[in-house]
């Protein structure tokens, strides 16, 4: 045998080997063989660069340093589940569907509290990993997820393949990589979630490879291999995916609320974290019929465990303040173990929460996760008191500026009015840059943060002013001419957005994603929004009076208005742009693939043009591709579109069919 014979063969047996110890947990040889089999592997490889392969058991240690993650826009939207919390709740779910369709038959799997995922499978063989991101549009995190020993890098399956589920921390690891962060002088991780969302966003696939995560897959979307959720989750065990060995059937809610009981018991004594159980209807032709609202599918629930109660201490209380200047008491707690996790902190809402819970400073305190998540003070246990206690005295003053706080008529809340506070001043910025709002990426809250104290950033518009303090931004920690570079083309790209999300990034009270959509609609351009009348603000469908005073306060500042002068002056767009679906449009019912860099528009504007426009924009290039897109730098999917004979448009071209 040659050697790259015995490479092709070395691949097979440690492929096998590594299913057996991973995904079966019946390993058939001993560790020092496999070990002795991957060295022979690694110096062959080494002697035939030409038989390099990303899918080889060598790279599953972590090989490639990527300088960011790409951007992929999801075949199919991922979306989140309904939540339910009581039994009642999923009862109620099941009888909207049985009193229409009778008895059903439902699949019940553990909420496994990790990070969702989809893979691909092209030709049978591994090719991308993205994560959920904003269900729309994840990032590529596929030399990441390569390391994850249990997921296969081929399977026996030669058509498209798609499966969804979930990348986690399992307890074992979680432990261990916490023992190596405190050793090293480093902050813990929070808990395994956090732990297995941030191993999988490390550009280094090293150290996502050392960190130990695992998955569970529970999701093939438009499968034709079965009729049945549950049939495709066997079929998927057949492939090699690691599917939970709990998931069951049942023909009677009832009988769903049982599993839940005896799951609810042992939850704790899992390898990995649990945050309550997902039902589906088992039938994809009843799924098919219930279908979707806007965001969930009414074909699944979720039911999340109660939240867990635990004693502890609270050492003090302090105020944070927001963007809106909306200033939040919290309680520093003796740190202690919550539903698996450490907490050292929780919201105490507002003033009259603690008066009402007559919470102090050295009380004994009874916390709990809202929602599994948000760490909250339910309530003191007065009977240990020990003369210790302070009474707290919510401050009139802002902790951070020094400004005075108000509390508004008929709200629970203090604000701090100043809008040069720099509390207010990092999250009003961060959330002008969010997604929903300029679309900024490169400009976060760390980032706002880093340049408020080196004095780069004092307002939104000197976001348009950036470009000119190149070396300044250079000479900063962790900031190279790549990452400026990208900054700037993204400041750039965002003075072409539609009026909407001028507002939104505004941060006026009341004024969300919705709500600025329906104003910029009505109003057209911001002149006309900007010296809008109470009366006429308030005669709009889903804007109400009181959000009607907050729009017009907002304009009587003087500052703000010349705020709204100088981006006009940068070139930020201050127009309505109608993006209404067109069904006489070239692209409605097409399948569309964007690659490369386009000029006058970044991916998320391209896509949302193209869906606007009717058309599905897909992250791959296959058969029943309509049109590739392409721009500069543009890679394999052009290469592919032109060996399948599928239509491919520059940009030039794109805008003479739009």
């Amino acid at each position: 045998m040659n050697e790259t014979d015995r490479i092709i063969e070395l691949r097979k047996l440690l492929k096998q080997y590594s299913y057996e110890y991973y995904t079966l947990d019946k390993p058939t040889i001993p560790d020092s063989e496999y070990d002795m089999l991957f060295r022979e592997l690694e110096d062959l490889e080494a002697k035939h660069p030409e038989m390099d392969d990303p899918n080889s058991p060598t790279k599953r240690v972590g090989f490639e340093i990527l300088s960011e993650f790409k951007k992929i826009t999801h075949e199919r939207p991922m979306l989140s589940l309904g939540d339910v919390f009581s039994y009642d709740e999923l009862r109620d779910w099941s009888k909207k569907i049985t009193d229409i369709y009778g008895k059903i038959e439902y699949c019940a799997e553990y909420k496994i509290d990790g990070l969702a995922m989809s893979l691909l499978y092209e030709n049978g063989l591994f090719q991308q990993a993205v994560t959920r991101g904003d269900g729309i549009t994840g990032e590529d995190v596929t030399s990441n997820v390569r390391t994850i020993q249990s997921i296969p890098m081929s399977i026996p399956y030669r058509q498209r393949y798609e499966i969804r589920g979930e990348v986690y921390m399992p307890k074992a690891s979680f432990n261990r990589v916490n023992r190596e962060r405190i050793a090293n002088g480093e902050e813990e991780f929070a808990n395994p979630r956090n732990a297995a969302a941030g191993s999988i966003r490390q550009l280094d696939s090293r150290i996502c490879a050392s960190r130990g995560l695992d998955g569970f897959w529970y999701h093939v979307p438009d499968d034709v291999n079965s009729d049945t959720h549950y049939g495709s989750l066997q079929y998927a065990k057949k492939l090699g995916f690691v599917v939970n060995p709990t998931t069951s059937l049942f023909n009677d809610i009832e009988d769903v609320i049982n599993f839940i009981e005896e799951t609810a018991k042992l939850r704790h004594d899992l390898p990995y974290e649990i945050d309550g159980m997902v039902i589906k209807v088992n039938s994809y032709a009843l799924q098919r019929e219930l279908g979707f609202t806007s965001r969930i599918p009414k074909w699944a629930i979720a039911y999340k465990f109660p939240a867990e109660e635990v004693r502890t201490k609270v050492e003090d209380i302090f105020i944070t303040v927001g963007r809106t200047g909306k200033c939040t008491p919290n309680a520093k707690l003796t740190p202690v173990k919550v539903a698996g996790t450490t907490v050292g902190f929780a919201t105490l809402h507002n003033e009259d929460n603690i008066k009402d819970k007559d919470i102090r400073i050295n009380d004994t305190v009874i916390v709990r996760k809202a929602g599994d998540i948000i760490p909250e003070v339910v309530r003191s246990i007065k009977e240990n008191r020990d003369g210790s206690q302070i009474r707290y005295v919510f401050p009139d003053k802002c902790p951070v500026c020094g400004g005075k706080l108000y509390r508004f008529e008929d709200e629970a809340a203090h604000y701090c009015v100043n809008t040069e506070c720099r509390a207010r001043l990092v999250y009003s910025i961060a959330h002008f840059t969010e997604r929903n709002a300029m679309n900024i990426d490169g400009l976060g809250e760390k980032r706002v943060e880093a340049f408020l104290n080196a004095g780069l950033l004092n307002s939104f518009e000197d976001i348009y002013q950036l470009s000119e303090r190149r070396d300044e931004i250079l000479s900063m920690e962790k900031f190279g001419s790549k990452s400026f570079d990208n900054l700037i083309e993204a400041i750039e790209n965002s003075k072409k957005n539609s009026l909407e999300r001028l507002i939104n990034g505004l941060g006026i009270r009341q004024v969300g994603e919705k709500a600025a959509k329906v104003l910029a609609a009505h109003f057209q351009n911001m002149e006309a929004f900007m010296n809008a009348s109470v009366e006429q603000l308030s005669e709009i469908k889903d804007i109400g009076p009181v959000t009607a005073e907050y729009i017009r306060d907002f304009f009587m500042e003087e500052s703000n208005r010349e705020m709204i002068t100088k981006l006009r002056f940068y070139g930020v767009n201050m127009n309505y742009i109608d993006t209404s679906i067109s069904n006489d449009s070239v692209f409605a019912g097409k399948t569309v693939v964007l690659t490369g860099t386009l000029e006058k528009y970044s991916r998320n504007e391209a896509t949302a043009l193209l869906e606007n426009l009717g058309a599905k924009v897909s992250g791959s290039v296959s058969k029943k591709t309509d049109y590739v897109i392409y721009g500069t730098e543009a890679g394999s999917k052009l290469d592919k579109a032109r060996e399948l004979g599928v239509t491919t448009l520059d940009e030039s071209e794109f805008e003479k069919l739009l």
